[in-house]
């Protein structure tokens, strides 16, 4: 079996404890005010569930291949240095470091940061467009979550905020 379906798998198998988490212990706890309004906190738990588990279930019975693509090879190991494994690496260790500078520099600073290193790894050079890029879709997520959403992100870094 190919890689991709062994992943789907693993995601399948995760999609199921998700669903059954979804479906049947997470309304248990409701007050009976909650339970007569038609959208639950459980119910976009629900339909990603639904949708991971159809996307995965896809892709392990083989129905997203077209029957005349030719089958994708697994990754071989012997030719693992013609692989991006570097960039890959880098950009992992740029999300934990997004992770680790949060507080410290903010939700703007920390988010810019990481879009904008994040686009050098990948091979952009634009430098002012990766930084206007950057700072539009940071101020506008923070917007978002913060004025939409109404959960409260620091924008600032946190000696800015008084802690």
């Amino acid at each position: 079996m190919a890689i991709d379906r062994w992943i789907a798998l693993v995601i399948l198998l995760i999609c199921l404890a998700y669903g059954y988490a979804a479906f049947f212990t997470m309304d248990q706890l409701l007050p009976p005010i909650m339970k007569q309004r038609p959208i639950w906190p459980s119910t976009f738990p629900k339909v990603l569930a639904v949708g991971g588990i159809l996307l995965s279930l896809s892709i392990v019975l083989g129905i997203e291949k077209s029957p005349t693509k030719k089958e994708a090879a697994d990754i071989n190991l012997a030719n693992l240095g013609e692989y991006k494994v570097g960039q890959a690496l880098m950009l992992l260790g740029l999300m934990v470091a997004y992770a680790l500078l949060l507080r410290p520099l903010g939700f703007l600073g920390s988010t810019f940061l990481f879009l904008f290193v994040g686009s050098f790894i990948l091979g952009e050079r634009r430098y002012v467009l990766m930084a206007v890029v950057s700072a539009i879709a940071a101020g506008f997520i923070w917007y978002l979550v913060d004025a939409v959403l109404g959960i409260f992100l620091s924008p600032l870094p946190a000696m800015l905020n008084g802690g």
